[in-house]
């Protein structure tokens, strides 16, 4: 259970002896005093909303999360590898950006987006699927940046077999769970994940507490 649910979790328990507290008994006195009582229904109350705001309590909206894109590489014929079209190289970009790229016909490893910024760790990028969606020869990914404005970061498209792409669904899990993003030192990036494009960009704004 993440540290939002159980701060949750207690909120609720001080809601309920609010009530139970407030409640007079057959002698017609109450276990708690109404300045007690009212007291812990506030705070239970507001530790509630805290705890549910961002946890999975809450359905979002996807939608209120805007997705940012800007110019495109244009590809010209027949496409042979795995190819990113946006961002390009040198690219400045908003916090949250959908990573697109193009894939020839018949390709079968998952495509992996993963980011690297000046901390020097690794963090692998997803979003409802995990796995970047592939289809039609074109594949995406929702990528969020949580820098200072103009901090550089590594974009990095990897391909990944079942075990690499198992471990960075398990790992992103984790995170989540804990609401804790470390990220992964380079040693512990999985074997299966090959490196096949490396990007430079720049984030166009303050990018930091968005997420």
């Amino acid at each position: 259970m993440s540290t939002k649910l159980i701060i949750a979790a207690i909120g609720a328990f001080l809601i309920a002896i609010a009530i139970l507290g407030s409640i007079s008994g057959k002698s017609g006195k109450k276990l708690l005093n109404n300045t007690l009582a009212v007291l812990f229904g506030i705070v239970g109350i507001l530790m509630m909303i805290f705890g549910t705001y961002s946890s999975d309590l809450v359905n979002y909206n996807t939608q209120m999360e805007q997705v940012s894109i800007g110019t495109k590489l244009k590809i010209s014929g027949p496409v042979n590898a795995v190819k990113t079209v946006y961002p390009i190289d040198q690219d400045s970009v908003d916090c949250r950006i959908l990573t697109m790229g193009v894939y020839p016909e018949g390709h079968q490893k998952d495509i992996w987006v993963v980011i690297r910024p000046t901390d020097d760790r690794y963090y692998p990028q997803s979003d409802h699927t995990n796995t970047s969606y592939k289809r039609d020869g074109e594949w995406q990914v929702v990528t969020r940046f949580g820098g200072d404005k103009g901090e550089a970061y590594d974009l990095i498209i990897y391909e990944a077999d079942p075990a690499a792409s198992s471990f960075f669904s398990a790992t992103i899990a984790k995170w989540k769970e804990k609401d804790n993003y470390p990220g992964l030192l380079l040693a512990e990036m999985p074997g299966g994940a090959k490196e096949i494009e490396r990007l430079v960009i720049y984030t166009s704004k303050n990018c930091r507490g968005v997420f």
